[in-house]
């Protein structure tokens, strides 16, 4: 059903003419989705500048029976923040909600708005001598919001964990518009339900984080940097284990690059190089960090290389001798998703094994692939530190586009089997949003998926909050 004018206007009451924007050019920023695998539509996106707001908004949405689409800095990976086709529902954006309320390094917590970049909240905490470990690709986009609602991961989960392990307190707006203050800073605060973990990574169908308490830690006094080339795959989970063995558990970030990732960086993105003489199969990005003043982590970072050598596990190493040439190291990581635009259509799997099968994964992975869906060029990638791999296939050289890309639901069924015979998730860091639902349905617990579904429905009696998205109700 189309929205009814009054509730436009009550909305305009709310938030300002100028913050509820009803014109289709002006909501484009809004409804683009960046796989391009939906077609998002909307009656209205409403911005709201204050918690206050946004429950005045949401109320009015429940006593008119219209579903709310929460958004941050729309760029999730699927489809969570897109509104439905038919233009009945609401999306309220959150990017005004942009205040640090406060900080506090004694304690190492920060209170944020959800719609503070999360770029802007590193550079605060680091304002004040303190870290916040949170750091993905869409840092410089992204809302701390989003990244809540989604729990999401990135590249330090290995040392400091997901979102949610970063996270002291919520302050969440829920359906029927009531606000519940979870505001707290405590490290220990055992009584009863920790509501905070219902909302973090519920994908706004439960209520809209407005606010967070995040933990920081000790900025790093120090960050050594090394790829290294190795002999073999299965080399790669033994360095992982002598890194963190030497180094006294100071490995923050451990990454896998296949050569075929190396090479299409190297060719598309501008800045990247081979900085290997001899080619390689498999690369790992290594950064060890410190925060002890008196500790230089570059000899931890030698004693790991050399032993490395002497047991075979490495064939090859660069360690950067400055910040330049780590930022030229992590950039043919972090540029591997955008350099696969440029070979053309790409399906997608964001998954998890446990770390020591993540070998026995790729292998198998590769030769499914192989079989199934000749020409098609895997290119696995990621988090080897936590197990979480993108494996990522490109279309065959010379293949049409579309008729690749309508293989993803055959290609997505061969590879989460695979994952799941391998006690794997094969939703690992990107959430599930629209994209995935399916997926839950058909490999999830059915006493889980109630015991969600009961949740879903007790907070969210109407199925008002972000309906269709992670809990399928029907």
């Amino acid at each position: 059903m189309p929205v009814d004018s009054s509730l436009i206007s009550r909305l305009q009451e709310i938030v300002g003419p100028g913050n509820c924007i009803t014109d289709a050019s002006s909501m484009t920023p809004y409804l683009y989705e960046e796989r391009g695998l939906y077609t998002s539509a909307a009656a209205v996106v409403v911005k709201p500048a204050s918690t206050a707001e946004v429950a005045a908004v949401v109320e009015a949405c429940a006593n008119a029976d219209v579903s709310i689409v929460p958004q941050g800095g729309n760029t999730g990976l699927c489809g969570g923040a897109t509104a439905h086709e038919d233009g009945s529902q609401i999306i309220v954006n959150l990017g005004r909600m942009n205040t640090v309320r406060a900080i506090d390094p004694i304690n190492f917590n920060i209170t944020v708005e959800a719609g503070c970049i999360l770029a802007d909240i590193q550079r605060t905490a680091a304002d004040h001598n303190s870290l916040f470990p949170l750091s993905l690709a869409a840092e410089g986009s992204c809302q701390i919001g989003g990244n809540l609602a989604t729990n999401a991961g990135g590249i330090n989960v290995l040392r400091y964990g997901n979102a949610r392990d970063m996270v002291l307190g919520l302050e969440v707006v829920l359906p029927d518009g009531r606000i519940w203050n979870g505001l707290k800073s405590l490290g220990k605060d055992n009584t009863g339900y920790a509501l905070r973990h219902w909302f973090v990574g519920a994908e706004g169908t439960l209520g809209i984080i407005t606010a967070a308490v995040l933990k920081l830690f000790p900025q790093p006094t120090e960050t050594s940097t090394a790829l290294c080339a190795l002999g073999d795959l299965e080399s790669a989970t033994q360095l992982l284990n002598l890194a963190r063995a030497l180094s006294g558990d100071a490995v923050t970030a451990f990454e896998l690059i296949p050569r075929t990732g190396l090479e299409i960086c190297a060719k598309h993105i501008a800045g990247v190089r081979d900085p290997f003489a001899e080619s390689h199969s498999w690369y790992v990005l290594i950064e060890l960090s410190t925060s002890r003043p008196d500790a230089a982590i570059r000899p931890s970072f030698d004693a790991v290389l050399e032993k490395a050598f002497e047991d075979g596990l490495i064939a090859d190493a660069i360690i950067a001798e400055s910040l330049d040439q780590a930022q030229s190291l992590w950039r043919m990581r972090e540029s591997l998703p955008e350099a696969q635009k440029h070979e053309g259509g790409s399906i997608k799997h964001d998954v998890s094994v446990p770390v020591s099968r993540v070998p026995e994964f790729i292998a198998k992975g590769t030769e499914i692939i192989a079989k199934q869906f000749p020409g098609a060029r895997p290119v696995p990638f990621g988090h080897l530190g936590d197990g979480n791999i993108h494996f990522n296939v490109s279309q065959p050289v010379g293949a049409d586009k579309d008729a690749y890309l309508a293989q993803w639901a055959d290609m997505n069924r061969a590879i989460h089997d695979l994952v799941v015979s391998m006690d794997g998730s094969f939703s690992a860091e990107h959430g599930i949003g629209r994209l995935k639902v399916g997926e839950m349905r058909h490999y999830k617990d059915p006493v889980e998926l109630d015991l969600m579904a009961r949740m879903k429905r007790a907070i969210d009696p109407k199925n008002l909050m972000n309906p269709g998205k992670v809990v399928d109700l029907g």
